[in-house]
């Protein structure tokens, strides 16, 4: 059985049996439809379709229907309106031969949700700031965003933040610049034309529709012609290969979010025909729910399928958390995509937060607990304990400060200041954190209920604790930090064991108070009241009281951590697409997306799958050029392999296509294979060996060797390079004494003594899974 090609028409031909045809759905998963229509096909053999397309009738809850019939790239597209929410029975019968197949759908509202559970209220609309449009009313009770007409009189609340969809067109002009298409049918001067993956040149006309779906703004753009009417869904010009963009940031939710049209209308991938959808809801700058990410994902792709067919095939862009999104949804929803493009990656959100929640516990403690200490004051030292790069070529702006109130401080950064700096109150601080437009909530006081932390966005997925507090993830119990260090001669006993003594951990979210300077108020409050001052949001910080006793460590609630396991908020490694992964080489300039991030996503691919051949690595020499302004230097982004790479990720989609029997890595086109370039694009090295010593004990490869790659501070206290090991197993200390830990390092009795005090339940034992991670 197959899904059908051909035309379809002609008369009934009378036989012995029914046919041999069966409803499939097209559009989602029978279970997951979204609004009222949905796009069904024919299973069956194309010339039994073609013959007895005339003798079918469909049957939707017990009423006959005239659905639309579209000729598809695989063959006809039934497109059926009229669902109703809850279930429904779409049946397929014969004129003579009676009942031939049927399908039960579920139906679901178009604002959600699915499968994601309660929806997050309040919810904040962005519609009439990103879009220009009132959301619809859709509430009787006094909670909401208030809707007004166009006097600005108040009609109204909205909760879903929801909008009818609507169609504009614009064009690209010959300087490189989006404009609105006239209304009159006439042709600008200054329209551009391009040239489509076909060889066809076009003008450069964009038809883009707008509107919500899971209460978020999504975006679908394909290339239009001057004179298509909104309801047009001309496929003349589309290629057939269907792009998400996807997005990345930070955020904890409650809010549509913000639309950002150089994702949404990307030029270069539009002027060869790709289409493109995109959504607020697939963007990490909104909220980090990949559950209800990787829903509104498939919700989106649903409604476009349904307006414009099924495409030839889908394949994904998108960097930072739009790169996350690619390895966890290809891992949560196989259907969703085909082939992806992740840039600047990590292999997802949560488990970046095990080390990036260290960043400022060990900020802290060189800066004030151990702060007589000289070698903090050396940029480069720090890196022993964060991990991370450290360099003197960008100043920490808060030496002056720090040096004033009489804290240690470095002359340069390591990359915990400039780029994940304010991620713990992000993701922990409950008090810390806003949408925008939310002034207008109503009731007044309203988003004054918010908990803005991570874990309470994501309450459906980790649960709630016997005092109705969202459980939560971050857990250093047994982490030795600077271990690494210590075997390396780099620290003495002494500073290994005042370290984990006084590093301490996180208050639990329900205790912490609001943040300082520099996340709230201004220098002039630090200068009435220098308390106020805590960069490294030490007032939430688990702390010795009296510099003797070692300081409480922060436990991560294992239920929490199995859930993330279960609902897949962690990339396990299983990548059943092929991915280019692609980022400019940033470590010299502290830039968040560090490089090893790659080489952890291919860890954990190895450990899932056995080897890593899906996915290809691919550097781009990013480094400073011109310092000679004397301001921070600057990346070299001028180099982008995007439409090189979807190029590339074509031929591997149609090698599969051509040779079904062979594995995904069996069909790799010659391109894709691991590869570093110079700024300027010109290939450095390439091949199988070229990343070699990062993962293996191999000499450096040609890439390694150029590419410094660097750790983290969990990798330095003894963890693998993978990264996800929420809450280690642990071992005694006697234990760790007596199977290499330490190395060399010898510990006398009273040291022996003091790291039992530090270490009551034992040091992580790394050869061991997370105590979180589900069996089986």
């Amino acid at each position: 059985m197959f899904l059908l090609s051909g035309c379809f028409g002609g008369s009934s031909s009378s036989s012995s049996s029914p046919p041999d045809l069966d409803l499939v759905s097209l559009s989602s998963a029978p279970n997951q439809v979204s609004g009222d229509t949905v796009l069904v096909g024919l299973e069956g053999d194309a010339t039994t379709v073609s013959r007895e397309m005339n003798s079918l009738k469909f049957w939707l809850n017990g009423t006959m229907v005239s659905p639309e019939v579209r000729t598809g790239r695989n063959g006809p597209e039934i497109l059926v309106a009229g669902l109703v929410e809850g279930e429904n029975r779409l049946e397929l019968h014969h004129s003579e031969s009676g009942p031939l197949s049927d399908l039960t759908l579920t139906v679901h509202p178009v604002s959600g949700p699915i499968f994601s559970g309660p929806q997050q209220y309040p919810f904040v609309c962005t519609v009439t700031t990103e879009l220009g449009k009132q959301p619809l009313v859709d509430t009787q009770g006094d909670a909401g965003f208030p809707v007004m007409d166009s006097d600005a009189n108040k009609i109204g609340l909205s909760k879903d933040c929801s909008i009818d969809s609507y169609v504009e067109f614009v064009y690209r002009t010959t300087g490189a610049s989006w404009a609105a298409l006239p209304d009159d049918g006439s042709r600008p001067a200054d329209m551009a034309t391009t040239e489509l993956t076909d060889g066809r040149t076009v003008d450069f006309v964009v038809r883009q529709e707008r509107g919500t779906i899971n209460r978020f703004i999504y975006s679908f753009a394909t290339l239009a012609s001057i004179g298509d009417e909104p309801d047009d869904t001309s496929a003349a010009n589309w290629n057939g290969r269907l792009l998400f963009h996807f997005q990345g940031g930070v955020a904890i939710g409650h809010s549509q979010g913000r639309v950002s049209n150089s994702r949404a209308l990307r030029p270069d991938a539009l002027a060869k025909g790709y289409a493109i959808i995109y959504s607020t809801g697939t963007k990490a700058d909104t909220h980090y729910n990949l559950q209800v990410g990787g829903e509104t994902a498939l919700m989106v792709k649903e409604h476009f399928i349904k307006r414009f067919g099924v495409p030839e095939y889908t394949v994904s862009v998108g960097g930072s958390g739009g790169a996350i999104q690619q390895y966890v949804y290809s891992q949560n929803h196989p259907e969703l995509l085909d082939a992806g493009m992740p840039q600047y990656s990590y292999p997802d959100m949560v488990t970046q937060t095990i080390h990036i929640g260290d960043c400022e516990l060990l900020e802290y403690y060189m800066d004030v607990t151990d702060k007589a200490n000289t070698k903090w004051q050396i940029t480069k030292n720090r890196s022993w304990l964060v991990g991370l790069n450290a360099t003197d070529d960008y100043p920490d702006p808060f030496a002056g400060a720090k040096q004033t109130l009489g804290f240690s401080t470095a002359p340069g950064m390591t990359e915990c200041i400039p780029a994940w700096r304010g991620l713990t109150p992000l993701v922990m601080n409950p008090a810390f954190g806003y949408a925008d437009n939310q002034e207008l909530m109503e009731p007044a006081g309203v988003m004054g209920t918010v908990e803005w932390s991570h874990y309470d966005d994501l309450r459906n997925i980790y649960g709630v604790d016997e005092n109705g507090d969202p459980r939560t993830l971050y857990d250093n119990v047994g982490v030795q930090y600077g271990l690494g260090a210590l075997v390396n001669g780099k620290i003495t006993k002494t500073e290994f064991l005042k370290l984990n003594a006084q590093v301490g951990g996180w208050k639990h979210p329900s205790e912490m108070v609001q943040e300082g300077f520099p996340f709230i108020g201004t220098e002039a409050d630090v200068f009435a009241d220098p308390t106020k001052f805590d960069p490294w949001s030490s007032r939430n910080m688990n702390l010795s009281a009296d510099g003797t006793a070692p300081a409480p460590r922060t436990e991560g609630d294992l239920l929490a951590i199995q859930a993330a396991y279960d609902v897949g908020m962690v990339f396990d490694g299983q990548l059943n697409i092929p991915v280019i992964d692609w980022r400019h080489y940033l470590e010299e300039v502290l830039d968040m997306h560090n490089s090893h991030q790659s080489f952890s996503v291919r860890q954990r691919i190895i450990n899932k799958m056995g080897d890593s051949g899906n996915q290809v690595v691919w550097f781009t020499d990013g480094r400073p050029t011109d310092t000679s302004d004397g301001n921070r230097p600057r990346p070299d982004k001028s180099s982008d392999p995007t439409m090189d790479a979807l190029g590339v990720l074509h031929d591997w989609l149609m090698n599969m296509r051509e040779n079904p029997e062979l594995s995904i890595a069996d069909n790799k086109p010659a391109a894709a294979v691991d590869s570093c370039f110079k700024a300027d694009g010109t290939l450095i090295a390439k091949g199988d060996s070229v990343w070699n010593g990062i993962l293996d004990d191999q000499p450096d490869g040609a890439c390694t060797a150029e590419f410094e790659t660097y750790t983290t501070s969990r990798i330095v206290a003894g963890g693998p390079i993978e990264g996800s090991i929420f809450k280690c197993a642990l071992k005694s200390v006697e234990t760790a004494l007596n199977d290499d830990t330490y190395g060399t390092v010898s510990f006398t009795e009273p040291e022996i003594t003091r790291l039992n005090e530090i270490f009551p339940d034992g040091v992580c034992d790394y050869n061991q899974p997370d105590q979180g991670r589900p069996a089986g």
